[in-house]
């Protein structure tokens, strides 16, 4: 140490009166007050470009060309999305990425029964290649990139793609972008599955395999660490878990027979950004650095295939109901963060997108983020900007290390494969995510306009709403007018090949493709696959023990205290059906709910994912529930809980009271009282206040101190 730190130090002790400043992150990380030489001693990070290309890995990096600008977009009807990204190319967007409707991701048809009210609600309904045509419509696939996120119904979708660019005159070897075909993270943490992992990672490997045989400029999965962070994964969670899953499919297709260096170089990755700007900057230079030792590990003789290339978006779990124009600053910090960690393309979220889908208002401004950040801001001078900076040196190396211990772990289990069927990675995911909530509840983590500084009255603001109904009716008109043009001999055989193909050892994108062309739906090409596959389905098991832990919390206390007392009076504890309807497979705050009331004593019953209103309705019934917390974060609220209130009501059991939580627009909130909920929580609500109300609501006289507007 030199005589400066000696000085420092004193003056530090001075000025703090004796106090540690340093501060624990949730990856364990005990961050200094100050950095110096010293804690990057050792650490050569190189130069971009150059193995181990921890500073990027390109040479010039955005001084030769900025990063592209991808926004996630799609809702409704193929013609909608199709409009709304011309106007979004013309005003400056680069790339194209689209977002799909949950019944699409799931491997229905829009006229299946139990899709009814998720068509066009969270994207773009595409049952077949005539929406995918109509989707590029005036949009010419040989100059355009294109990043579709699908994974359950992969098949499918991609096969549509190939064939529309095919009738718009594009072959196939020209086609560039991205399909993100990352199945192994569905069964960690987002659950938009249709098949069992064994033949989900088959058609990862026929996936790759075709593309790098007949489409060089595509990229044939994109490893997401994004739904992890979605999820509450910590960095060194998310880092570790995808890069994991980026082995995993490396060995699938070397087991397949391919060459690990004709397919590596179009492997891409796609990672969430957070508001913790500099951890998310080292984040990205230690996964550079990590994938280029794992490949070389796994043998990868050519420099290309140990390049890491990532597409990054701001975070959606940061985005705020409450004061939401904060969450324009939010997404201007995480877009800086991904841009200075040396993202290669970038979708910054819209600050209304904790409510509903994005405006034409919002998204503008989500975009320009970007243009004023390439354009304004000075950064794309220099590359790696940050790089020798003592405390992001020091921080992604402590990354690189903590991740490595973590994939060191998976490995120990046999790989990512076989680690995902244990449920390991969602375990221990699931209970960073209560940890971190539990932190922001009692306030010792900070959301501005949410548990400090909030506002005395919330702005209405104009939000997207999409006609399900209307949607949903003009696919199965759309469906039906296919189904009478199309000879049906040809589609029949297609599909009985494609089955015959998912016994045996063909290809199952070339069988795809062969059934697209033929105009087989999206539904029956899935079909086919499920005959032979089967649809795979898990049942929730949220963790316990972590929400309540070594909380200092009179309002804890006090809930639980509640609790004890509804108990007994009841002779039993409590019991609540956390229910998850429609397609929706994200369960993030379905598994914070069960694991927060179920640390405060209440009996759990955690719905299986994908029911309907009558299957939930049943399951409440059958086990006599007192409340139902029916979580919704795809826009599929107003018809699903009215329609289990009903269904409640018809089975003799009004009296179970039903809760709302999730991505509801506040201009729906009475419409779903009108129905029957009595409470209704948006992201960012205190949980502990929740459950306060549902004592309230169970006949304890709870105090009356932050009473959520269920009990106003």
């Amino acid at each position: 140490m030199s005589d400066n730190f000696d000085q420092w130090k004193a003056l530090a002790d001075k000025e703090s009166k004796g106090a540690d400043l340093s501060r624990e992150t949730l990856e364990g990380i005990r961050l200094k007050t100050v950095y110096g030489p010293e804690d990057a001693a050792g650490i050569d990070s190189g130069y971009p470009g150059v193995a181990p290309y921890t500073r990027g890995p390109y040479a010039t990096m955005y001084a030769g060309r900025p990063w592209t600008i991808r926004q996630y977009a799609g809702f409704s009807t193929a013609e909608e999305s199709n409009a709304f990204y011309r106007r979004n190319l013309a005003a400056g967007q680069k790339g194209l990425s689209v977002a799909f409707d949950l019944a699409t991701h799931r491997g229905y048809d829009s006229d299946h029964p139990r899709v009814a009210g998720d068509v066009g609600k969270a994207g773009v309904a595409i049952d077949s290649v005539e929406d995918m045509k109509l989707l590029f419509d005036g949009i010419p696939l040989a100059e355009m990139s294109v990043s579709m996120t699908m994974n359950g119904a992969v098949l499918p979708v991609l096969a549509f793609y190939i064939v529309a660019g095919e009738e718009q005159g594009v072959a196939r070897r020209d086609l560039t972008g991205t399909i993100q075909n990352d199945i192994l993270k569905e069964f960690a943490v987002r659950n938009t599955y249709i098949y069992p992992p064994e033949p989900s990672m088959r058609i990862v490997a026929d996936i790759i395999a075709y593309t790098s045989r007949e489409m060089p400029k595509f990229n044939s999965i994109s490893i997401s660490g994004y739904h992890m962070h979605e999820a509450g994964a910590t960095a060194v969670q998310e880092l570790a878990y995808t890069l994991a899953d980026g082995m995993a499919y490396v060995r699938a297709a070397q087991g397949a027979g391919l060459d690990l260096d004709a397919f590596a170089p179009r492997l891409s990755f796609f990672f969430g950004i957070g508001m913790n700007l500099f951890m998310e900057v080292a984040k990205l230079r230690a996964a550079r650095t990590l994938w280029a030792r794992i490949m070389t590990g796994l043998g990868a003789q050519s420099e290309k295939s140990k390049l890491l290339r990532t597409h990054c978006q701001t975070s959606g779990v940061s985005l705020t109901e409450q004061d939401p124009y904060n969450n324009v600053v939010r997404t201007t910090v995480e877009a800086l963060a991904a841009v200075l960690g040396g993202t290669q393309s970038l979708h910054t979220n819209s600050f209304d997108e904790a409510m509903a889908l994005p405006t034409d208002f919002s998204a503008r401004i989500a975009r320009n983020t970007q243009l004023i950040l390439a354009e304004e801001s000075g950064v794309t001078a220099v590359a790696d900007p940050l790089g020798g900076s003592w405390y992001v040196e020091a921080l992604t190396r402590e990354l690189e290390v903590k991740a490595q211990a973590l994939i060191d772990e998976v490995e120990a289990h046999g790989g990512m494969t076989k680690a995902v069927a244990e449920g390991l990675p969602k375990q221990r995911i699931e209970e960073a995510a209560a940890a971190r909530a539990a932190k922001v509840d009692i306030g010792e983590t900070v959301i501005v306009g949410v548990n400090r500084y909030r506002l005395a009255e919330e702005a209405e603001l104009d939000i997207l709403e999409v006609d399900n109904a209307k949607v949903r009716a003009g696919q199965i008109a759309r469906l039906e007018k296919m189904r009478k043009s199309r000879d049906e001999a040809r589609v029949r055989s297609a599909l009985d090949a494609l089955e015959a193909g998912a016994s045996g050892g063909a290809n199952l994108l070339e069988l795809s493709v062969e059934a697209a062309r033929a105009r087989a739906s999206l539904g029956e090409i899935s079909d086919a696959l499920e005959r032979v596959f089967g649809r795979y389905a898990t049942t929730p098991h949220p963790v316990s023990g972590i929400y309540g832990k070594t909380r200092d919390d009179v309002r804890w206390d006090e809930a639980v205290a509640g609790t004890v007392a509804v108990a007994q009076r009841m002779g039993r504890r409590p019991r609540i059906l956390v229910a998850k309807m429609g397609q929706d497979g994200h369960d993030r705050g379905a598994n914070l709910v069960s694991s927060a009331f179920g640390d405060l004593g209440f009996e759990v019953i955690a719905g299986p994912l994908f029911q309907t209103p009558r299957e939930a309705a049943e399951l409440a019934v059958a086990k006599q529930v007192d409340v139902v917390g029916a979580s919704s974060l795809a826009a599929g609220h107003k018809t699903l809980i009215p329609e289990l209130i009903r269904l409640l009501k018809e089975a003799g059991r009004p009296d179970i009271k039903v809760f709302a939580g999730g991505v509801i627009p506040p201009q729906d909130y009475q419409m779903l009282r009108d129905a029957g909920v009595v409470g209704i929580y948006g992201p960012g609500s205190n949980i502990v206040e929740c459950a306060a109300d549902v004592l309230r609501l169970l006949g304890h006289n709870m105090p009356p101190e932050g009473l959520s507007e269920a009990g106003q």
